[in-house]
């Protein structure tokens, strides 16, 4: 599902409210949680799941098509573990 589906799909759900505001409603979820991830916080949504920063550290790569080795830099990435009621829900359980 992509942004503007998800937009189109809630507004389906919500036949009161605008399209233009559930498209601000959702930009601004998502802006939230990236704000907070890029602050070093944990956004977490009850029986869904977690967003979080790891970090890794700086390694050794290899370039696949030479071989050759790369240096690779220590970086944050962002990690998201699901919930317990969403890995049911997807589990059949």
């Amino acid at each position: 599902m992509t942004k503007s589906e998800l937009i189109s799909r809630i507004a389906e759900l919500n036949p009161h409210l605008y399209q233009r505001d559930v498209e601000r409603i959702v930009s601004t979820i998502f802006e939230e949680i990236s704000a907070a991830l890029e602050r070093g916080d944990r956004v977490e949504l009850r029986g869904f799941g977690a967003f979080s920063v790891k970090s890794r550290d700086s390694r050794v790569g290899r370039n696949p098509r030479t071989g050759e080795s790369v240096s690779v830099n220590a970086k944050t990435v962002p990690f998201f573990k699901t919930g317990k009621q969403l890995r049911e829900l997807i589990n059949g359980s």
